[in-house]
């Protein structure tokens, strides 16, 4: 599997914190470290092939966007800060992103799905067919978006249920496999189960049957499915 070195240029340790966490969470992506300021973040860079770069704008000494100026060949960078005015400036830069904090994991996500990398997460598609990859100890394992039933939230894993009986466990917040399937019609039914509505046999106000599962639908979110599936 290929994987590419993420470096966090960021003075908040907590707002590190938060970065670090979040690219733990995906498969193809490798922290080797934070810096507190731009000086470090350059000798980091001197000792270590860094592919993705999240850069604070509001660093102590040389500022975020100052060093990205100075660098002769910068990986791609996302760009961090708690301040939208230099937005503009930024995407003026050519940077892949700009994230304003606090930032939600939904929001990180689609950011690093602009990486311009092998994106592992992506869709692939196999005689007609559509499928992920998804790391399952350690082995990147092909499961085909046609067969996938639902989506079970374990804490900071998810169980991927197909219609043949198998499963899969692999680590991911559910919120971001919202994000990547909601386009492929699956539904959110409740705050830890997402429901391919393919697979949907019977439904109610209070619970969903697909692939042989009972599912149920979480209050805040009855209103939305039944809009949903009432236009099936």
């Amino acid at each position: 599997m290929i994987t590419l070195n993420c470096l966090i240029v960021e003075d908040e340790p907590l707002a590190a914190q938060v970065l670090e966490e979040y690219i733990q969470f995906v498969p193809w992506m490798h922290y080797v470290g934070r810096c507190s300021n731009a000086l470090q973040a350059a000798e980091a860079m001197q000792t270590q092939l860094v592919d993705i770069l999240f850069l604070d704008i509001h660093l102590p000494g040389l500022k975020g966007l100052d060093f990205f100026r100075s660098l002769s060949n910068p990986p791609q960078t996302i760009v961090t800060t708690a301040y939208h005015e230099y937005a503009i400036e930024g995407f003026e830069l050519n940077v892949t992103d700009y994230l304003l904090k606090p930032i939600p994991f939904e929001r990180f996500f689609q950011a690093i799905n602009k990486i311009k990398r092998p994106d592992l997460l992506g869709s692939h598609v196999h005689k007609g067919r559509k499928f992920y990859f998804f790391n399952v100890n350690k082995k990147m394992v092909r499961v085909w978006l046609d067969e996938i039933v639902m989506v079970e939230s374990l804490r900071e894993y998810v169980r991927i249920y197909m219609s043949n009986g198998d499963s899969i466990m692999t680590k991911y917040p559910l919120s971001s496999l919202e994000i990547m399937l909601k386009e492929h019609q699956f539904v959110r039914v409740h705050r830890s189960f997402l429901v391919a509505i393919p697979h949907i046999s019977a439904y109610s106000l209070t619970e969903i049957n697909a692939g042989g599962h009972t599912i149920p639908v979480g209050r805040q979110y009855k209103l939305a499915v039944m809009e949903v599936l009432e236009k099936l």
